[in-house]
């Protein structure tokens, strides 16, 4: 059973309230619908989970990933070796862009207003990331990076011929008739209906996502991401073998799949899902194993409910009795 919620103001300029199907930015819940791409990808053997991420990249950020396969007389593992998995499961220790302090301070900082219609390459990105030191060695710890997702819309493009989006709508989209979900790409506005996005008391509806790219551009609604859920964990978009993969946490010691994480109840279930932040923008989908029962919540603020909170309201959704 699927279900969403929408409750208070959408617009505090008319006060109009919020309503199930206006249009929102998703953030890194874009990261699901990549990793659905990929691991159909993997399904249809036009790529390998183990493969280096670098066979599949076009040649010039390929080479940013420079060095042999094998690690050097250090016991170094140089960044060639960081594979498709790696990627998916945020092991790769690749640097995030949104952690460099420049980038951090033009798109989450005191410089958003001045470049909040600011467009953004993907390479260029990646290049910015890739001139910091990497966090780990691929393989040897988990660290959300969203360089990592940046690069798989890239390996998507590669292999395909088209781009990330074209395929998400070709593969996902259209087939789930997700009326209200889109990749803007450099729009900067959102498409209607629509409320308003808030940072403090700040309006930032309007903004350039292609900083997001494929680590978080995406806008959706509440029902779509139900039933996009529903449909990826009942195994409607991949093989059991994909379903496996994306639940997969043995890489993070528990803490994330390759595009899907998992939430434990106090009453001992276990949900899958994901959240996503974008300026002005919070949202969180997750569901039971086999995708029975889905819940998604999303505010039109940059601040998420508090863990205790969230744990409260998914507790009352998902563990039955008195006892909630």
């Amino acid at each position: 059973m699927a279900r969403f919620g929408a409750a208070g103001v959408a617009d505090l300029g008319t006060g109009r309230r919020m309503r199930p199907t206006d249009r929102f930015r998703a953030g890194s819940l874009t990261k699901t619908v990549v990793a659905t791409v990929v691991l159909q990808l993997v399904a249809e053997h036009r790529l390998g989970l183990d493969d280096p991420a670098a066979a599949h990249l076009p040649t010039a950020t390929a080479a940013l990933l420079s060095g042999p396969s094998e690690p050097d007389k250090s016991g170094h593992i140089p960044r060639s070796a960081v594979t498709v998995r790696q990627l998916l499961a945020h092991t790769s220790g690749l640097f995030s862009y949104t952690d460099d302090a420049r980038f951090f301070r033009t798109f989450f900082g005191q410089g958003f207003a001045a470049h909040r219609f600011t467009s953004h390459q993907a390479d260029t990105l990646v290049r910015t990331a890739l001139t910091h030191p990497s966090y780990a060695p691929p393989g040897a710890a988990y660290r959300y990076s969203n360089t990592d997702y940046l690069l798989l819309g890239m390996v998507i493009r590669q292999v395909t011929g088209h781009s990330y989006a074209a395929e998400a709508r070709r593969r996902v989209i259209t087939p789930l008739r997700l009326t209200g979900t889109s990749f803007p790409g450099t729009r900067s506005t959102l498409p209607t209906p629509h409320g308003r996005a808030y940072s403090g008391a700040a309006d930032v509806t309007d903004l350039d996502p292609s900083a997001a790219g494929a680590a978080g551009e995406m806008v959706t609604t509440l029902p779509d991401l139900n039933r996009f859920l529903a449909a990826l964990l009942s195994g409607a978009l991949l093989p059991a073998s994909g379903l496996r993969a994306i639940q997969d946490t043995t890489a993070s010691q528990g803490r994330y799949g390759l595009g899907l994480y998992p939430v434990r109840l106090p009453c001992r279930r276990t949900l899958w899902g994901h959240n996503g932040r974008m300026k002005g923008s919070y949202a969180h989908a997750l569901g039971t194993a086999g995708g029975r029962e889905v819940f998604s919540y999303r505010v039109n603020s940059d601040t998420p409910l508090d863990a205790a909170a969230e744990k409260r309201l998914l507790t009352a959704e998902f563990c039955p009795g008195p006892a909630r």
